[in-house]
């Protein structure tokens, strides 16, 4: 049997899959057919939608919905208040639950407070998505993307900092020491 914290006001339907460590906290509702890998943290006042798939190590903060059609990857940040969308173009009259688009973030990508992510796209593995940023395409890996619609405006490291190439298309992260290369507007 599997180990998770969930705080007394959450609510948790039946049919969910919620791993080791997780920690579910106040007014959460975590809803049925979610798959919630080991070491998550949910935050206060989040929902999770049906058949949402989170993978290891998630962090969501307070007051996200994570909506059907979204599957985040191993080690996903999604900032305070950040919002998802599930379908092009929702109408309260036309019932489009068939339409919902997927949204997939990939490894390690972080989102800030405040971001929308419009469906149907791909947030790069490492990605950076700053404050308040709407998402209106893909972001590639270790993209640093910003502004409405967001725009990348430049690299990051797995760790999340600045890279600043030099004329040999080669970059340190100031923490690990790490190198990367970039070759043809991709990182190596």
């Amino acid at each position: 049997m599997n180990n998770y914290f969930a705080h007394e006001s959450a609510y948790i339907d039946d049919g969910c899959i919620i791993g080791d460590g997780v920690k579910i906290w106040h007014f959460s509702h975590i809803m049925s057919g979610c798959v919630i890998g080991d070491g998550c943290n949910i935050g206060q006042n989040v929902v999770v939608s049906p058949q949402v798939t989170l993978g290891k190590n998630v962090k969501i903060q307070n007051n996200v919905s994570v909506y059907t059609g979204v599957v985040c990857e191993d080690n996903v940040f999604l900032g305070p208040s950040m919002v998802f969308t599930n379908v092009i173009n929702p109408r309260s009259h036309v019932n489009r639950k068939n339409e919902y688009k997927a949204t997939l973030l990939r490894k390690g990508c972080s989102v800030g407070a405040n971001v929308t992510i419009v469906c149907g796209h791909e947030i790069g593995e490492y990605a950076l998505i700053g404050a308040g940023a709407v998402i209106t395409k893909n972001v590639p890996p270790y993209a640093l993307v910003v502004g409405n619609p967001a725009r990348q405006i430049g690299w990051v490291s797995k760790n999340g900092h600045r890279l600043d190439f030099d004329e040999n298309g080669v970059a340190f992260c100031t923490e690990t020491g790490e190198k990367y290369e970039l070759e043809n507007g991709k990182i190596k």
